[in-house]
């Protein structure tokens, strides 16, 4: 299994340009094109620029999540600022996390996490549960051509 840790996180908010995925969620290649896409149409309209601008620090997140009854995907970051046209302003709860760690490169990174999280770490516990919910992944440029990143996923005891 995965390494991971258990850790309390205060509620925290994101400012996130998003879209609703199309694909089912066992088609991964289908889910990763259609997120690349996404993510490079926001890089060649200046929403990536815009958003990162008015970012609070150099962390840039990929949040999933099940909204009105959709799966979305959303390029992130913690605002200092308004960003007028975001899609959505998401809130995560104060809760225990379940925290899944590692570097890679810049491109996979968020995938491979959220991998490890879901199919190794999540399916393998036995005390918690994941509660619902909008769950996140950061990356942070490691300076040296690889990247360091956490998924955290807000859980319950059982």
């Amino acid at each position: 299994m995965a390494e991971y840790t258990l850790e309390h996180k205060k509620s925290f908010t994101l400012t996130a340009y998003g879209f609703s995925i199309q694909s089912n969620f066992q088609d991964m290649p289908a889910m990763q094109k259609e997120k690349t896409e996404f993510w490079d149409k926001l890089k060649a309209d200046g929403r990536f620029t815009k958003l990162k601008d008015a970012a609070k620090d150099d962390r840039e997140w990929s949040v999933n999540e099940v909204y009105q009854g959709k799966p979305w995907n959303y390029f992130a970051v913690e605002a200092g600022k308004s960003v007028t046209d975001a899609t959505r302003i998401i809130e995560f709860p104060e809760s225990e996390y379940i925290v899944v760690a590692g570097n890679g490169e810049k491109e996979s990174l968020f995938d491979q996490l959220t991998y490890r999280a879901f199919g190794e770490v999540l399916s393998q516990i036995t005390d918690y549960a994941y509660i619902g919910g909008p769950n996140a992944t950061y990356r942070k440029d490691n300076h040296d051509g690889t990247f360091y990143g956490e998924f955290w996923v807000p859980v319950v005891k059982k």
